[in-house]
Parts: C-alpha cells; structure tokens; sequence
C-alpha cells in the first residue's frame, strides 16, 4: 500500500454511516439493541427520563439509550457531549463499566454514573448534580451554540422575546426544590 497504510479491516461505511467502522447489519443490531432498551426501560430511567425529556433540565436536551459506536449510552446530551448512565443489576463489572467509560472518553465523552436506588429515593440531589455538571462542560460545538432559526424574519418585523429555563422543576409534591436550591432560596 502507498505510505505504509494498512488495509482497513472494517466493511466500508454504508447508508448513514457515522464513522464508527462498523457494518450496516452490525450498526441495525445495534439499534434494534437499543429500541428494546427504550421500549423495556428500567423504573428508574422511565423516572428520570420524566425531567429529562423535552429540554426541561436547564434547556438541554437528552436522548435515551443513544448508540455511540457499539456503546449504548443510557441518556446522552450531545450539546455537552455527556452521558449519563444508571446502574443497576446489568452493571455488576466496575472494571467492565470503567474500560466501556475510558472508551467513550478517548472519542470525547464525559460519562456521569447515577445508581438507580439513588433516582429512585434521591431524585433532586440526582438533577442538582447532573444540572450542575451540565453548567460546568463547555459545549461541543461552540459556535452552533445557538443555531439561526431557519426562517429568520426581515429586518424590523417581530421581536426577539427572552426566554429562560428554570434547572428544574420538582414533581414530587411539597418540599424544597432544585431551582429553589440553586436561586439560593427556600420553601
């Protein structure tokens, strides 16, 4: 080969390849793997996915079992590139989950560990420090940060309105919530 490349032992990308070598049939696994762990989530994730779903934590979005290459994030945010896993009985191999963790982290990935019994009884310490963690990532691609809206309106019509998203908002009932925390207040 010219300039001592070696030859590819990967298929060549097909259809919508992302650049992860992997074949079509290999990368359909993959995702049919992870429609079934969307469609079987566990109770925590089903829980946490409640805030996570539709922007609602600080206006960052997530998607759930996201495949990245042959890993399945349980919950990715690209803007920050974060994944958010939860553990459970499948994650029995700290060495296992340590080597899938340093994996995701060569390719630029900040993985974050939340156990389910923690979702499950400390919900508001769990989004407090995700939203926390969130704030302090800087974003993957800066200058897409804030897109153009695709149908811009003509100069002097309309106004630009201001909007904020609150970190969080609790569902649980009466109590202290995360945005009450982080505003420094109480009630």
């Amino acid at each position: 080969m010219a300039g001592g490349d070696a030859p590819s032992i990967s298929p060549p990308l097909q259809g919508r390849g992302r650049g992860w070598g992997l074949s079509a049939e290999r990368r359909a696994e993959i995702q049919k793997y992870a429609r079934d762990n969307r469609n079987n989530a566990t109770a925590a994730e089903r829980r946490l996915w409640k805030y996570l779903s539709r922007a609602q934590l600080g206006g960052y979005k997530f998607r759930r079992q996201a495949a990245i290459g042959t890993a399945i994030a349980d919950f990715l945010c690209p803007q920050k590139a974060l994944i958010l896993e939860v553990d459970g009985a499948t994650h029995v191999d700290p060495d296992a989950d340590a080597r899938r963790d340093q994996r995701l982290a060569t390719l630029g990935f900040v993985v974050h560990r939340v156990t389910n019994e923690d979702v499950l009884t400390r919900l508001d310490d769990v989004l407090r420090g995700l939203w926390l963690l969130l704030e302090s990532l800087p974003d993957r691609w800066p200058s897409r940060a804030t897109p153009p809206h695709p149908y811009p309106s003509p100069e002097g019509e309309g106004k630009r309105v201001a909007t904020t998203h609150l970190p969080f908002h609790s569902r649980e009932g009466p109590g202290v919530g995360t945005s009450q925390i982080i505003a420094g207040t109480s009630g």
